[in-house]
């Protein structure tokens, strides 16, 4: 057995401890609303970052009457000795089959060595029921220089095929930085490319005039992962924009709406939106700052939901509201597909981060997200929540 899933064993027992949370799921009136799939100091890893969740279907063994996928796989960067962007990190995972009450043993998904393996941004292909894994990898201290790569599992997370390059299928040479996601990934439902896997990533680069910038940008395949192609690229010349980390969701007919963190330092918002055309693959409309999502610079998660009568159809971002620091993790909803914005449930109160969104049938959404008690990266949480009330106008 590795060093890294010797722990893994230890993971459910001493993972709610971190933080102050429940060693157990937390039960509410409907069965359970909390749990703790990963937590600092377990499994091998100095901590876990990173999270991304993806949900497969009824068939693998859900409670149809309950709307709960049959298994629910939760990701994240494994980071062996610190917490530092870069060194030796892996890509590993956990698997549910209860809609994340309780999780099986640590997974290894990917493992570069020392090097760093990172950006997990999961999807289910509709056609087959594959999860199909984006992530990227640099050598230890050369993190300019990321490298593409996807992988596969046939099995609901059990097993992953080895990863596989394609980083010169989507990324241009003149290039640095290169991260996919971080978050799930969408397989679009609408229109000629129903079924399409269109991912959202970020990129860096430097003008001939050796200015450093930053942009979003997008990369699909048309054949269940097999091959894939660069989408749109945004690389906004506005100082107010500086563009990194980007979230898409797909709306009703098509139109795919995208998130994207903010950076800039003239910025009067801390997330930028605009939307794509069907297919994902052109601009529609310009990035504009999002004031109204107010916040931290820090990674956030959209999704669509339509819940059964009396909610109505909604777009939700999750991310901290806290607008100095990462901290009071919120959803936050809108009925106009993104155009303005009001606050939802707070989950937390305390220090917390990057987050990701998953269905849970037409009642309840998950939210797997970076939370602690003294640090956000003390574990990853993962929180049940009824759609219905939020979703009522």
């Amino acid at each position: 057995m590795s060093r890294r899933v010797a722990g893994a064993a230890l993971l459910s027992l001493l993972g709610g401890l971190a933080a102050g949370l429940p060693a157990r799921p937390a039960l509410g009136a409907e069965g359970c609303v909390e749990s703790v799939p990963f937590a600092s100091n377990t499994g091998g890893y100095r901590g876990f970052r990173i999270p991304a969740v993806v949900g497969v279907g009824e068939e693998a063994g859900g409670d149809a009457a309950r709307g709960v996928p049959g298994v629910l796989v939760a990701f994240a960067e494994g980071r062996v000795r610190s917490l530092a962007d870069d060194g030796d990190i892996d890509v590993v995972a956990r698997r549910s089959l209860d809609g994340g009450c309780t999780w099986g043993p640590l997974r290894v998904v990917a493992d570069a060595g020392r090097d760093t393996v990172g950006n997990p941004s999961p999807v289910v292909d509709p056609a087959t029921g594959r999860i199909v894994l984006l992530s990227c990898r640099n050598v230890h201290g050369v993190m300019g220089h990321r490298r593409v790569f996807v992988q596969h599992s046939d099995d609901a997370g059990v097993t992953f095929s080895p990863p596989r390059e394609i980083t010169g299928q989507v990324k241009p040479e003149h290039w640095n930085w290169y991260g996919t996601g971080p978050g799930h990934a969408l397989a679009l439902r609408y229109g000629p490319h129903a079924g399409r896997l269109l991912v959202p990533a970020n990129h860096s680069y430097r003008t001939a005039a050796s200015v450093h910038r930053s942009g979003a940008h997008s990369l699909h395949s048309d054949d269940g992962g097999e091959t894939w192609r660069l989408g749109y690229v945004a690389q906004p010349e506005d100082a107010s924009l500086r563009l990194e980390e980007n979230a898409l969701a797909e709306l009703p007919g098509g139109l795919i709406y995208t998130n994207v963190r903010n950076q800039s330092d003239t910025a009067s918002a801390t997330r930028a939106d605009a939307y794509l055309e069907p297919g994902g693959t052109a601009l529609l409309t310009a990035y504009r700052p999002q004031p109204a999502l107010t916040g931290p610079v820090v990674h956030g998660s959209v999704l669509w939901v339509e819940p059964r009568p009396p909610g109505s159809p909604a777009l939700l971002f999750s991310g901290p509201a806290d607008p100095g620091s990462r901290k009071a993790m919120t959803l936050r909803v809108s009925h106009d597909r993104g155009r303005t914005w009001r606050e939802g449930p707070r989950l937390t109160a305390g220090p917390a981060a990057y987050s990701d969104l998953v269905p849970l049938g037409p009642d309840t959404v998950g939210v797997l997200y970076e939370r602690g008690a003294a640090s956000p990266y003390e574990t990853l949480t993962f929180t049940r929540v009824p759609i219905a009330p939020l979703t009522r106008r």
